[in-house]
Formats: C-alpha cells, structure tokens, sequence
C-alpha cells in the first residue's frame, strides 16, 4: 500500500520519497480518490492526520503547467496556516519539469506589489487568506473565475474568525461547475447552511481520533485551592527545567494579563494574540525559533497556526469553553512520539468543565505542588463519593406528640399517638412521592 497505486506524476512520488512519507494516512487513503474522480468532499480530522497532502497531492496532479491561468483556489483562516501550505505546495512542485506556480496572499504583506506581478502572469494555485484574496479579486488583479477547485481549509477556525463571509463572497466569483473541498477539525452547525449552499451530496469523511490524547503526554490536573492563579502557575513554570513551554487562555485580555504578571515574577515571555500585527508575530516567532523565549501566552485562534518544534509542556491556564479547543492544546505537546506535559489548572468553579471533559474520555492525574514537585494525590473527588448519612429533619407534631406519650398519660393515649404518628408519615411519604 503506497503511493504508487494514485497514480501520480513521478516528481510528486519523488517530492514524498524525499520527504519520508512511505505509507498513505487513512484520511490519505480515503480523500485521494474521492478528489481524483472529481467530487467535492467535506473531511473531517485531527490535527497531524495529514489532511494537507490528502488534498494538495490529486489537485497538483492535475495541474496543467501550459494554461497560464489559476487552477485551484486554498483559503487559509490565518496567515501561518496559509503560509504552512505554501511550503508544503513549494517542496511538492520543487521537482516539476515544467513550472507550477503557486502563490501565497495574505494580509500584511504589500498589496500594490502583488496587484503589479498579477498583472503580468496568473498563478496555478492560489493560497491564502479569504481577506486578501478577495481584496485581490474585487481589484480585478486576481483571476480566479478559471478555477475548477476550491479548498476551505480550517472551516470551523474560518468560522470563529469572523472570514465565512469573505469566503462566500470568493466561492460566487468561481464557476457554477466546482469541486469544492471542505476541510475542518469540527464541524459546527453555523457552518451547515454555507455548506448545504454550495455543495449538493458531497462525500463526507469523518474520522474519529484514535488516541484523544497521545499515549506519550502526562495529563496533569492541578487545583489552585483558593491561591492567586498567577501565583500557582509561577510556581509551575519553576519546577525542573521546560524546554518550551505553551500557556493558553480563552481571550486577548486574559493573555496580556498572564503576560504581565509573568513579567512582573521575572519571567521573559511572548504573546500572540489575534490584536498582534503580522510583523510583530514574524519577528516573535524567529526568536522563538532562536530559543530567545522559554514562554508563549497565547490564545487558541491565535497558536492554532503556530508550528513550534520541541514543545515541552502546555498549561491550560484557563480551560478553553469549546472542549475540542482542549484536544487541539494538548496536541501541541507529545509529537513525535516525544514525552511532554499537559498541566491544567482548575478552581471550584471550574469542577462542570472539568466533568465535561471527562466525559469525553479525556482522562486526568491529580496533582498538588509539594516540596518544589508534582505529585499525585487522591482522587479529586473522593469527598463526594464517601457515603453520607441520611438525616431527615423529624415533623415538630410528631416531635411534641412523642414527648407529651413519655409523661403519665390517661389509658389509650399511646394508641391513638400511634396512629397518628402513622398517619403523618404517610402523608410525609406522599409528599416526598409527589416531589420525586
């Protein structure tokens, strides 16, 4: 079983050979041929599934080099994804015998530049974000009415970005007659009418993660037991030596406030955040790669297109409100079937998220900090599982008839007490019964 059997050109076998790919990934296995018998698909599966090579290897494989006019449209929600994809297209076309163009347009790069070299020659494939590709479009530089493939990559991110609509606006500019690939990490129930307008009986491919997390990262569930968070997650980012490690929060705010008290405990830390200009995250990002910072405070969105290699630890110092965002975070850590460390700070009010996750067969190992380590402690929540005993509150009638039945009392007395006691119960009971 390898690549061979897809009939590829021989420089797209060589560029996998090269790369080290010697088997196809089941969801490699079940897009190729779906795209290359050209109908539109709506797959859906984890990160690191290979779900960029499902697609780019049939679209390259028909691209003709002598029709000098676009091919294949890619949007990408942020600008590292679409950069990600470039790369992987460039490496991928790098043998051609004749030449593929492929270009990348994203926001914060120079317009007026790309607008000029458009005017000149048309690329094959396009990539990019839906923002700047239909910028490109609507000043007639971009000649996208040729294509006849159209990719929605990160569907579910495109949607949280706020970018469905530039997408929509890109997909009425392309032909009615239009293989359309959707790809997605989950597929959220906004996203079905923009579906349901374009695609008619697409095939869909789900894949269930086979490990929802890797058997190599220590999920570690830390209770901040009524301390300043900031204070305990200090106390964790000092414990042994983490080669890199990953904070997330759940908003813009919360990852300036994080970076802030860091910075003020002495730690040097990053931030990216949707708020930081495309610049400032490229500079960021180099001297992450040059080992210049040991932290990164990020939000979901903004780290979902981050490709940072060695990642020691995640710390979950909020707990994400979409539970899938929890998979994706983990996910960072443990690559390559290296160990990491997933610490997941929670208080009180945290208890239902932490359920929920749990219920997903997400499974944790409490810990506490003690003597400057991590160590395990009882089940969490061996305080509600001890069995309590049941004290009702007694009727007040019952409790007077009870203590006027112990003094000296005329003859019959006890009997009738008795009754009445009964009577009062039962009535007691119907209540409870009608409660239930």
């Amino acid at each position: 079983m390898n690549f061979e059997k897809y009939k590829l050109k021989p420089f797209l076998l060589e560029a996998i050979s090269q790369l080290g790919f010697q088997e196809p990934t089941e969801i490699q296995e079940k897009i190729i041929p779906i795209i290359q018998n050209k109908k539109s698909v709506i797959g859906q599966s984890q990160t690191g599934s290979g779900k960029s090579h499902s697609f780019l290897l049939p679209l390259l494989n028909t691209i003709d080099p002598d029709k000098d006019e676009v091919q294949v449209v890619i949007t990408s929600p942020s600008r590292e994804l679409a950069e990600q994809l470039y790369q992987a297209s460039l490496q991928l076309v790098e043998g051609a015998p004749k030449e593929i163009r492929v270009s990348n347009f994203v926001g914060g790069t120079d317009k007026k530049r790309q607008i000029t070299k458009l005017q000149n020659i048309q690329p094959h494939i396009v990539i990019g974000t839906p923002g700047r590709i239909l910028d490109l479009v609507s000043e007639q530089a971009l000649k996208i009415y040729t294509a006849t493939s159209f990719v929605i990559d990160e569907a579910d991110m495109t949607l949280d970005l706020g970018f469905l609509h530039d997408v929509d606006e890109i997909a009425t500019r392309l032909p009615a007659e239009l293989q359309m690939l959707v790809f997605s990490a989950t597929i959220p129930n906004k996203l079905q009418p923009f579906l349901k307008k374009y695609m008619e009986n697409p095939e869909i491919v789900k894949l269930a993660p086979k490990d929802i997390i890797a058997p190599t990262i220590e999920n570690l569930l830390l209770a901040t037991r009524g301390q300043e968070k900031i204070n305990v997650l200090s106390e964790v980012l000092s414990l042994g030596q983490p080669y890199f490690s990953l904070i997330f929060a759940n908003t813009k705010q919360k990852v300036n406030e994080i970076a802030k008290g860091l910075q003020e405990r002495g730690f040097e830390c990053a931030v990216i955040h949707g708020d930081v200009p495309a610049r400032e995250r490229k500079r960021i990002m180099r001297r992450i790669h040059n080992l210049e910072f040991q932290f990164l405070v990020a939000t979901d969105l903004a780290a979902r297109g981050i490709d940072i290699e060695g990642v020691s630890h995640v710390i979950n110092y909020e707990i994400p409100r979409e539970s899938e965002f929890f998979v994706h975070r983990i996910g960072r850590t443990g690559r390559k079937n290296m160990p990491g460390t997933a610490i997941t700070l929670y208080g009180p009010d945290d208890e239902g998220s932490v359920q929920v996750l749990e219920n997903m067969g997400i499974i944790f190992k409490a810990v506490r900090i003690k003597n400057g380590e991590l160590v395990e402690v009882e089940d969490r929540n061996r305080r509600e599982k001890r069995p309590t005993k049941k004290i009702e509150e007694p009727d007040h009638r019952i409790k007077g008839m009870v203590t006027k039945a112990k003094k000296n009392i005329k003859p019959g007395y006890k009997r009738k007490l008795n009754e009445q006691i009964k009577r009062q119960e039962g009535k007691q009971r119907r209540m409870k019964n009608n409660k239930k």
